[in-house]
């Protein structure tokens, strides 16, 4: 019985004074991270070429729908009922086209950004891993993605995982 108290009463010792110890939390914004080193600035510039190239192809194919639509219009009054019918099916059919284009763009897009950006987040992983031990937090979460609104003890570790990433030699391959 004595031994069964003993053993209870040095648990709670110790779960008392684990809860007093302080946790400290790492902050980082991936976002900012992203945006700010020369990799990733270089990736957000092969993205924007590739959106705004596709979305010129798109532009262009829809004014030329456009016009279709609007030399249909001109022309209904003159065509049988069989022709409206027709040219409207196939209106419809290129409208529907485009939409898919559209999405299979997007879709093309969002692809090409988890490819191009796997590598470089693989690369500031270890970063801040390696940061959050220098700085001794015990914990690290991305800012957009997490449920903290308050932490006594939070530490933003952004600009030295920038720093750390523009020194180290993974930047300076590029």
């Amino acid at each position: 019985m004595k031994c069964l108290l003993k053993v209870f009463l040095t648990l709670f010792l110790l779960s008392a004074a684990l809860v007093r110890a302080e946790v400290s939390i790492g902050v980082i914004d991936l976002q900012k991270i992203l945006a700010t080193v020369k990799e990733g600035k270089d990736i957000n510039d092969k993205l924007k070429k590739s959106f705004e190239d596709k979305k010129a192809i798109l532009k262009k194919e829809e004014e030329k729908l456009k016009k279709e639509q609007e030399e249909f219009i001109k022309q209904a009054a003159l065509l049988s009922s069989d022709a409206k019918v027709k040219k409207e099916v196939d209106l419809q059919q290129k409208i529907g086209a485009l939409q898919k284009k559209s999405m299979d763009y997007q879709k093309e897009i969002s692809d090409q950004e988890a490819n191009l950006k796997k590598p470089l987040l693989e690369k500031i992983k270890v970063i801040i891993e390696d940061i959050s031990a220098k700085e001794g937090v015990d914990l690290t979460v991305e800012v957009s993605a997490s449920p903290i609104v308050y932490a006594k003890n939070k530490k933003n570790l952004t600009d030295a995982i920038i720093k750390a990433y523009d020194t180290s030699k993974d930047s300076k391959k590029k």
